[in-house]
């Protein structure tokens, strides 16, 4: 059976690395035939740095769906459209937004000093920060101020590209059109119903629609009604998301899909 696991929130938290104890649950998946996935909304770049080194030559899915890593290497990326990208900076300019933009491995960014998102932002120093202008490629974009944001994200919603409004943050997530967890999943050959999702927020709303079993990780409005399984965050929810890896990986041990 392949798992497939968003980052932040779902199985790493506040910024850190993800945990050893579930860092041994994810293997004793693989040793017990299954496979495991990550899929974030962070670029390959940014999720690297909180999976332990030995997980890196697994599938990865970054930027919401727009990049995909095999055995370490980036082996899709799908940008914008010249089209798309010129609408969105034409919004950015009427709306006087910051942003960060990432190309496939480098990325442009006006925000903040003080912005929270620079927490995760390359940790590990992979890449590069570089103009706007000089991106080959733009795979993802987080617009996070603006002089009017809910006036922004109406407007883009006209326009051909995917949106999503973080829960916790009031940023926007941009993708291009038609790419999203689920289209990288497909991408993969994947079929519907034949992997188990655990999420915690918008952005995994594709991936829960199409899997066999999904277990939501705290609770969010759009997500929970198509989660089987929620997992609150309270008490040791770490040791609740290792114990539910375990039941789970011996309900489907016998299913080959």
């Amino acid at each position: 059976m392949k798992f497939v696991f968003d980052l932040d929130g779902t199985i790493c938290f506040k910024g850190q690395p993800i945990s050893q104890k579930i860092l041994i649950s994810l293997s004793n998946l693989t040793q017990e035939g299954h496979e495991v996935i990550f899929a974030s909304a962070r670029p390959i770049r940014d999720m690297l740095p909180v999976i332990d080194e030995a997980f890196h030559h697994y599938t990865m899915i970054g930027g919401n769906g727009s990049l995909i890593s095999k055995e370490g290497k980036v082996v899709l990326s799908t940008a914008f459209s010249p089209n798309e990208i010129n609408e969105v900076k034409n919004l950015i300019e009427q709306h006087n937004a910051t942003f960060l933009i990432d190309g496939e491995w480098d990325y442009a960014y006006t925000g903040p000093n003080t912005h929270p998102i620079l927490q995760n932002l390359d940790p590990a120093r992979l890449a590069k920060l570089v103009s706007l202008e000089s991106l080959d490629s733009i795979v993802k974009v987080l617009l996070l101020t603006a002089n009017n944001m809910e006036e922004l994200a109406e407007k883009l919603s006209s326009i051909d590209v995917y949106v999503n409004k973080h829960s916790n943050e009031n940023v926007l997530d941009i993708s291009p059109s038609g790419i999203n967890k689920w289209s990288a999943l497909k991408a993969l050959g994947i079929k519907e119903k034949t992997y188990i999702a655990f999420g915690n927020d918008a952005n995994d709303i594709s991936m829960f629609e199409n899997a066999l079993h999904t277990v939501m990780i705290g609770n969010h409005e759009r997500l929970s009604p198509l989660a089987k399984e929620t997992i609150p965050l309270d008490g040791d929810y770490e040791q609740e998301i290792v114990n539910k890896l375990h039941s789970l990986s011996m309900e489907y041990s016998r299913i080959q899909i």
